[in-house]
């Protein structure tokens, strides 16, 4: 049975408060649909930037965007490295909307599975390992952990899991995530991509239990301004077995707490510049257009031209102007030209 040792310290409370009262702040205000949808797009960017980044891979945030955007076919490892955990954002994000999510071990490993990709025998991707693995220090690049015997991480796994399930409505959501991401990352459950899954779990956790800022910020971005405080915040050095008992979380969840902090700040500042930007002002025009597809699925010229007075040429121009922001796509030619809100 896992039972994590940690006190609810003076900071660590202090911190949940200050994160219940930040969300807060952000749902009572307002914002366009398309400086959300542009935050979004920004936040996957940052997150596949950052988390693939704190694994040591040399991209930079100007050449991720490049490959985000124009998905060359041939690539090398460190690019799909990138796609591999964008295409594992946008999937889960795609779940958590449609509320068919399910928190169990197959998550797990299919988070695994997408983002190992094309980087690893095809008989390790989404599966438990099944030998032993050390872990090195980011510095020097010598071994300065041992994680538990691979005959072991089946039932660690589940301990960690069913500790999980059966406290989600006992101990605050933080909490657990954060607990989760260390004791993941102790168990180093997979022969590959154990960080960067640690980090796509967490998110997902804090968007079940009601913290649904998955699409907006990006935790991973704290992390990657000081990677070697994260790894020494959440690894460990020595052997599994000899250290084992005298595991804290305390310090850990304070620090996971200080990344979510430090992350809804910015998110929130970004926010209100982009409102107030006279570029990305969508008119009631276009709502009425995004709120028709948003009842009907989709929405045609013909549609539009019963909801307002505006002329041929000009709804042309409503329809241009919310594919140019990202908002909606066209499908079809001529008199069969229809357009759906843009997805991913």
């Amino acid at each position: 049975m896992f039972k994590p040792k940690y006190i609810i310290s003076n900071r660590l409370l202090s911190n949940i408060k200050r994160i219940a009262e930040i969300i807060t702040n952000l749902n009572s205000h307002s914002f366009s649909g398309v400086v959300l949808a542009d935050s979004e797009k920004r936040a996957r960017e940052i997150s596949a930037f950052s988390s693939t980044s704190i694994e040591g891979n040399p991209l930079p945030l100007t050449d991720v965007k490049r490959i985000l955007k124009t998905r060359p076919e041939h690539i090398r490892d460190s690019e799909k490295e990138v796609l591999n955990y964008n295409k594992a954002l946008i999937d889960l994000d795609g779940s958590i909307r449609n509320d068919g999510l399910i928190f169990d071990l197959a998550l797990i490993l299919k988070i695994q599975g997408t983002i190992t990709d094309g980087l690893i025998e095809e008989y390790r991707r989404g599966q438990l390992r099944q030998e032993p693995v050390f872990v090195n220090n980011p510095k020097t690049r010598q071994a300065a952990y041992l994680p538990p015997e691979h005959s072991e991480v089946s039932q660690l796994m589940k301990d960690l899991l069913d500790f999980i399930c059966n406290n989600e409505k006992i101990i605050d959501p933080l909490i657990l995530a954060g607990i989760f991401h260390k004791q993941f990352v102790i168990v180093h459950p997979f022969i590959d991509g154990n960080g960067r899954t640690a980090r796509l779990v967490s998110k997902v956790l804090l968007a079940k239990m009601g913290l649904n800022t998955f699409n907006l910020f990006s935790f991973e971005n704290y992390y990657n301004k000081n990677v070697s405080r994260y790894f020494e915040e959440v690894g460990l050095i020595g052997n599994y077995y000899d250290i084992n008992s005298q595991i804290d979380f305390t310090s850990w969840l304070e620090y996971f707490t200080d990344g979510i902090i430090d992350e809804l700040l910015r998110v929130g500042k970004n926010l209100e510049m982009e409102n107030i930007s006279p570029e990305n002002e969508l008119k009631k025009y276009h709502q009425e257009i995004i709120g028709y597809i948003e009842k009907h699925g989709f929405i045609s010229d013909r549609d539009y031209a019963k909801l307002t007075k505006r002329a041929k040429p000009t709804r042309n121009l409503d329809f241009r102007k919310l594919i140019e922001l990202g908002i909606i796509e066209k499908f079809g030619k001529g008199k069969a030209t229809y357009y759906k809100l843009k997805r991913g």
